[in-house]
């Protein structure tokens, strides 16, 4: 019979060598694909790669953000951006590699870089108003008469934003008794 290891063994020859060659904190971009917080205030995360051009998954890791610097990571980054920390959004990020006997590979956040965050959102941005003018969508409001009296109003907002509540009153008490039809397309606020 030929020699071996046990599984522990195996792990944790595996953890010294991702010890030894990820001895700091290192910086990748990727999206995020999966978010859940904890009652303690750990946040849980899955991080993604796709290609380009085909959207194919190329990478996808555990990541985690402990409480301690996930209390101040998340508030940072929204104030920052803008953008609630959430999946779907691309981040670049410092991340310890990290090698568990019986949990496996993971990755854990130190850091983010807010200002790539804005790029990305940006581009995004600009990458959906060109393909709304390659359609010929862009303008297409343009087009439509502007009645005297809008009463269909689309407000974007937090359900609970004080001057929602305020412009819902002033629409449904206004003095000449006109009708409106607002409708909410809910926004998070600072």
């Amino acid at each position: 019979m030929s020699s071996y290891i046990t599984l522990s063994e195996l792990n944790k020859r595996i953890q010294n060598v991702i010890r030894l060659n990820f001895d700091k904190p290192i910086w990748i971009r990727a999206e995020i694909s999966e978010l859940h917080e904890n009652y303690a205030g750990h946040c849980y995360m899955e991080l993604i790669e796709k290609d380009s051009s085909s959207d194919a998954l190329l990478a996808k890791v555990k990541a985690n953000c402990w409480a301690s610097t996930y209390r101040m990571l998340k508030p940072y980054f929204e104030s920052e951006t803008g953008e609630t920390f959430r999946a779907g959004l691309s981040v670049l990020i410092a991340v310890t590699v990290d090698f568990h006997e019986v949990y496996g590979f993971s990755l854990t956040i130190r850091d983010i870089d807010p200002v790539f965050t804005i790029g990305e959102l940006a581009a995004r941005r600009l990458q959906i108003i060109r393909r709304l003018e390659k359609e010929g969508i862009a303008e297409m409001n343009k087009q439509l008469d502007l009645p005297r009296l809008p009463q269909r109003i689309a407000l974007i907002s937090s359900a609970t934003a004080a001057g929602y509540d305020d412009f819902c009153n002033q629409l449904k008490h206004n003095s000449s008794k006109f009708v409106f039809y607002p409708h909410l397309f809910p926004a998070v606020m600072q």
